[in-house]
């Protein structure tokens, strides 16, 4: 049993299971998933706004997606509402009879049957040492630790209600719902409306949002806020920021937030690590480096992608502790400069390794199918046309339009 983070280790749903599976039926899941996708795909059973267990797909083209919406709605004077929705135990909780009724509709009879022998009389028992706990039936859920419970768990969720006064994104089960518009009460009207739909999808095929775990935000420049909504007559919290697929984001699309408590979260990494890194330590520089890379490092150049455009003051945030880091690692006096640590290290700095990951990232962008991930395609497109805003977007950074990328050349 793993535990989950964040949780009381008292209670017994604080913990994760260990799923091990026979490699016989690794291996006929593979072989079976195989014959399974060309027919939801020639079918286009998942819907584009699904951005989860997907090739080609990932939490940075979400994120691109969904900023993208944002950004263009600022740039036009308008209010953007958000609603993202927490599901309650989305996996545990897909009904077995729902989930066949959908899967009779799409497959070859064999396929279903062999699905359904896969999902039926299922039991679960529990082992602590020498005790064992009695048989309990599974009538619910998809199996987890194999390659066919995600696919089985996009199929289940793939006919979720659309509006089309708003845009739907959805990474497996975490679910975003935004819409734009000068006023602040169309922006709730289009977006409750939308919310009364998937209440009663929800209801219908048994998935339970949980409202106090959502979040209600306001994208917008200006100090007002739209007005609340509900979820089965539950109001949704509002929020000023919130953490979406490891990214802050703020209603203003500053990056201030993830900067700050990423700077927060190295700090703290850096605490934990300093007897490996320091002076003392018996380790040689190759090792304090390959720490530093492996530890350290991935926890700011995650979603660099997105929150890169932010302003200089949140970029040198970052590279300050970066900065920090090297200079422990190597016990620099203080006169050597930032720039010498970097180069005698071979390490890029904040601003050229930002770039270099756009670069990657932008590249594989026509590999995907999703909404506003082809770049020709996005809200934010219009790169040479005239702005309202002075500020950088995302996608500025393969153009190289933002100031710190100029000063830093």
């Amino acid at each position: 049993m793993i535990p989950k983070p964040n949780k009381l280790h008292t209670e017994p749903s604080a913990y994760r299971p260990i799923s091990l599976l026979p490699i016989f039926s690794k291996l006929f899941e593979k072989l079976f998933l195989k014959r399974l996708v060309p027919i939801f795909e020639s079918q286009n059973i998942i819907p584009s706004h699904q951005f989860g267990f997907r090739p080609f797909h990932s939490t940075i083209h979400q994120c691109l997606y969904i900023v993208d919406i944002i950004s263009s709605s600022l740039e036009q004077k308008q209010y953007c509402g958000a609603a993202f929705l927490d599901v309650e135990q989305a996996f545990d909780r897909v009904w077995h009879p729902g989930l066949l009724y959908k899967l009779k509709k799409i497959l070859p009879s064999t396929y279903y049957l062999i699905l359904q022998s896969y999902l039926k009389d299922r039991y679960s028992v529990v082992c602590q040492k020498d005790k064992l706990s009695g048989y309990i039936r599974i009538i619910a859920s998809v199996p987890q630790g194999n390659v066919l419970g995600p696919l089985l768990y996009l199929i289940y969720t793939a006919d979720i209600p659309t509006h089309p006064s708003t845009h739907m994104a959805t990474f497996a089960d975490d679910i975003c719902i935004l819409t734009s518009n000068p006023e602040p009460s169309l922006v709730s009207h289009n977006l409750q409306q939308h919310l009364n739909n998937l209440q009663k999808w929800c209801k219908k095929w048994r998935i339970v949002i949980n409202q106090s775990k959502s979040i209600h935000i306001t994208f917008s420049l200006r100090r007002g806020s739209c007005p609340p909504i509900t979820f089965d007559n539950i109001p949704i919290p509002p929020a000023s920021c919130v953490r979406y697929l490891g990214l802050y984001i703020d209603k203003r699309v500053t990056w201030n937030p993830h900067t700050r408590l990423k700077r927060i979260d190295l700090n703290r990494k850096l605490g934990l690590l300093r007897n490996l890194l320091h002076r003392r330590s018996k380790l040689s520089l190759v090792n304090k480096l390959t720490i530093y890379n492996m530890i350290l490092k991935p926890t700011w150049t995650y979603g660099i992608e997105r929150w890169g455009s932010a302003r200089k003051s949140n970029i040198d945030r970052i590279q300050s502790f970066q900065s920090k880091s090297l200079r422990t690692i190597l016990d620099a006096p203080w006169y050597v400069s930032n720039h010498t640590l970097h180069t005698d290290l071979g390490i890029p700095t904040v601003r050229q390794a930002l770039h270099e990951k756009f670069k990657s990232f932008h590249s594989k962008l026509e590999l995907s199918t999703t909404p506003g991930s082809n770049p020709s395609t996005s809200p934010i497109h219009a790169l040479n046309s005239p702005r309202r805003l002075t500020r950088c977007w995302p996608r500025d950074l393969l153009a190289a339009l933002c100031p710190h990328f100029l000063n830093s050349q």
